[in-house]
């Protein structure tokens, strides 16, 4: 791919508007900074190149009406935003995952194996290929995220007052979401509810790793349901109510049942096993996502489809189950 034209500015100010109020500082430089990679946004907020009304901020920082922000000199691309080739075949046809769209938010079926927004080594995420594809839209935002390899229901704002209004639903709990999940065994049919504290940690190698931890971790709490039993797995539908770091997979490891393919906090034999059915990726699915529409506060409830592979390693377990009968 041909690269685009790039522009080189010298030290600039910018003053938050009314419509940014609220807004993360490494959102906001994502999207007015556009073309400059998130490796390099998070490089000048870490040296501190960046300024909030002469002061040094985090990446977290929220920004206030006419917050003062100095912006270093540095190069910016001055042709459209382009998608990395590497990504290609995740985000071409993302206009089509679309399940819902008003004036406000859209709701997008992200596939596995695409990180919601760039940074940590990561230079392209959903986020940044939605406004790609939509260059005429001047904002959206992430409501909430996805673990990458997560696939499923994804929220994304289109107003700076529809993303306040999400923050509060789900600061509030109103936003219920149900996930599925395919693990190893049969699942207790008394296990519906583990309450079980999370903390994170990081390893010497930088990974970073979350345990359960009744001393020290933050109040988790995730609902269970059994949705299928099958040859020596089970189906269930995970309901979060909190919403902490890798819970869902955590939470399934805890109680001896871990996530298929999860890599991380997973079974070997049976990824092994799924392996062999022919799945390559982890079996989380964000099936179901129940919120209030910002506009008049009527309930919206939006499914994405279990993906083809996903439902492929479940017919493949029923067909093992009824060969075995």
């Amino acid at each position: 791919m041909t690269a685009n034209e790039t522009q080189s500015f010298g030290v600039s100010h910018k003053k938050a508007e009314a419509d940014d109020v609220g807004q993360r500082l490494d959102n906001y430089l994502a999207r007015v900074l556009k073309g400059v990679p998130r490796s390099m946004i998070y490089r000048i907020l870490r040296r501190g190149e960046v300024r909030v009304n002469g002061k040094r901020v985090s990446p977290s920082y929220k920004l206030q009406d006419q917050d003062d922000i100095r912006l270093p000199p540095m190069r910016v691309s001055s042709g459209p935003v382009t998608i990395p080739s590497s990504n290609l075949h995740l985000v071409q046809d993302l206009q089509e995952r679309i399940l819902f769209e008003n004036d406000d938010l859209l709701v997008v079926d992200k596939p596995s194996g695409l990180a919601a927004h760039g940074g940590s080594g990561i230079e392209f995420g959903l986020i940044e290929a939605l406004r790609a594809l939509r260059p005429e839209q001047r904002f959206l935002e992430l409501a909430h995220r996805l673990d990458r390899d997560t696939s499923g229901c994804l929220i994304v704002a289109k107003r700076r007052s529809a993303l306040r209004h999400l923050h509060e639903q789900f600061r509030q709990r109103i936003v219920k979401k149900r996930y599925l999940t395919l693990v190893p065994g049969k699942w207790d049919r008394k296990m519906k509810l583990l309450e079980a504290p999370l903390i994170r940690n990081e390893l010497r190698s930088g990974e970073r790793m979350v345990t359960v931890d009744f001393k020290r971790g933050m109040p988790s709490a995730t609902g269970f349901e059994i949705v299928e039993n099958l040859d020596n797995a089970t189906l269930v539908a995970a309901l979060p109510h909190t919403g902490r770091t890798h819970q869902i997979r955590v939470h399934c490891a805890y109680l001896k049942h871990p996530v298929g393919n999860d890599d991380k906090y997973g079974d070997k034999d049976f990824n092994a096993r799924l392996h062999d059915l022919g799945l390559k990726r982890m079996f989380l699915h964000a099936f179901k996502i129940t919120f209030q529409n910002p506009a008049d506060g009527k309930i919206l409830k939006v499914e994405a489809p279990l993906p083809c592979e996903l439902q492929d390693a479940v017919n493949a377990l029923h067909i093992v189950k009824t060969e075995e009968a």
